[in-house]
Parts: C-alpha cells; sequence; structure tokens
C-alpha cells in the first residue's frame, strides 16, 4: 500500500469512527483532501474534463466515492479548487512587481501568470473548451469571480500605480483590456503546438516591441477614447457590468 492510499484509508476510517460528531477539518483530512485533488486533476489532464469521472478518480486512489465525495462532490468543485489555488499563488507572486512604466510592470504581470500556470499547462489544456465556453465553470462564469478578480487586480495596479500612470479611469479602463490581453496570451500558449511553445516565446517577443508605440499613443485623446470604449464593450461583454456604467 503506498503513502497515498494510506493517507486516505485512514482518513476513511477516521470518518466512520467520528460518524455522528461535528465534523471539523484536520490535519489528516487536509492531507487527504490534496491527495485526492491532485489525483483528480492528474486524470482531467490524461483523459479531458467531459472524459474524466469521479468514480475513476476514487478507484485510481483507492478510496470509497462516499469519501470522494465529501471533499469533492463535483468535477466543478475540483476545477474551482484549481482556479482557487493558481490565482492565489499568482496574486501573491505578482505582490513583488517592480516599480517602473505601465508596459514593462504589464510584461512582468503577464509573465508572471505563465510561470504561475506552466507546471499545470497539461490539466489547463485539456480544460480550454470549460475555460472558453462554459457558463457555470468558464473564465467569466460568476461562480469563478473571486479568482478573476484576484487575477485581475495586478493588471489594474501595474496601469494604476505605474510611474507613467494616466488619470484613474483611463489606467482602470486599460488595466481591464491588458487582463484580457493577458488571457487571449494564455489560449494562445495553451493551444501552442510548436515545440517548446516557441511561438508563445516569439509572440511574447513582439509584443513587448509594440508596446513602447502603445505607451507613446496613450497621450492621443482619441487613443483613450477608444480604450475607454473598449473597455464599455468588455465590462458589458464578459462581465455582464453594463449597468455600471454609461455608454
Amino acid at each position: 500500500m503506498n503513502v497515498f492510499t494510506e493517507i486516505v484509508k485512514r482518513t476513511e476510517v477516521t470518518e466512520r469512527r467520528r460518524r455522528g460528531r461535528p465534523r471539523g477539518r484536520t490535519e489528516q483530512g487536509d492531507a487527504a483532501r490534496l491527495a485526492l485533488y491532485r489525483t483528480a486533476i492528474e486524470l482531467i489532464a490524461e483523459r479531458g474534463y467531459e472524459a474524466a469521472t469521479l468514480r475513476e478518480v476514487a478507484d485510481r486512489a483507492g478510496v470509497s466515492v462516499g469519501l470522494l465525495y465529501k471533499y469533492f462532490p463535483s468535477k466543478r468543485a475540483v476545477v474551482l479548487h484549481l482556479y482557487d489555488e493558481l490565482s492565489a499563488e499568482y496574486a501573491m507572486r505578482a505582490a513583488g512587481m517592480p516599480s517602473g512604466k505601465w508596459r514593462d510592470r504589464f510584461v512582468f504581470a503577464l509573465t508572471t501568470s505563465l510561470q504561475v500556470l506552466s507546471p499545470h499547462r497539461g490539466t489547463l489544456a485539456a480544460l480550454v473548451p470549460v475555460l472558453v465556453g462554459d457558463p457555470h465553470e468558464g473564465l467569466f462564469a460568476p461562480a469563478t469571480r473571486f479568482s478573476r478578480e484576484r487575477v485581475q487586480q495586478p493588471f489594474h495596479d501595474a496601469v494604476a500605480g505605474a510611474s507613467d500612470a494616466p488619470r484613474p479611469e483611463i489606467a482602470a479602463a486599460l488595466g481591464r483590456l491588458l487582463y484580457l490581453a493577458h488571457l487571449a496570451v494564455i489560449l494562445w500558449w495553451l493551444l501552442d503546438k510548436s515545440p517548446r511553445q516557441r511561438a508563445t516565446t516569439a509572440l511574447l517577443a513582439l509584443l513587448k516591441q509594440l508596446l513602447p508605440a502603445a505607451s507613446l499613443t496613450l497621450k492621443l485623446k482619441k487613443a483613450r477614447a477608444v480604450i475607454l470604449a473598449g473597455d464599455r464593450l468588455l465590462r458589458e461583454a464578459l462581465f455582464d457590468e453594463a449597468a455600471e456604467f454609461t455608454p
């Protein structure tokens, strides 16, 4: 019996003995939950979100389906936990953003996101249909707002806290648009089939070349108007915030 199976088996026995008592978190329970979560993520990466089942997770872990349901009652719960884990790690790392111009701070926020997601690329690639199109578990679903806001905040801060920050309403709009650009890069990276994702590396290099010109363009009144208009469309289409602003 391997260490993982021992952990979850001991937890299962403990839960039977504690039946009828208030359930509180224990170190053993947290270890079992983490082990089951990792097994579920591994299976999703191998088989895809739709094909993977919780029963298969329980079988691979060597535990009862009932114990698995105690921690993860659905695949959705697994995905939401993944979002929570990755967004929390990203927020922690992004807190180390250096001072400087907004374009350099944006590059830092973007590359940090790729670094955080990189160990989970296989799982996230399997989840692309869910991330993009699922109304309940996708990137813009109400249930995932907690993680979306965590990840969006550093992009706002990248502009608002920059040495060349524009006025607040422009900074907020530009921050949201940069967050969207970051999502487009992440999707490109997940779908990138080039050796070692070198097409993504080339895309990042091209983006860095374009940013100085974008920074200069921001000084133009018409460019700022375009940013505000684009932000209004973004909020209405993806964040359902049409009532919070005037077109």
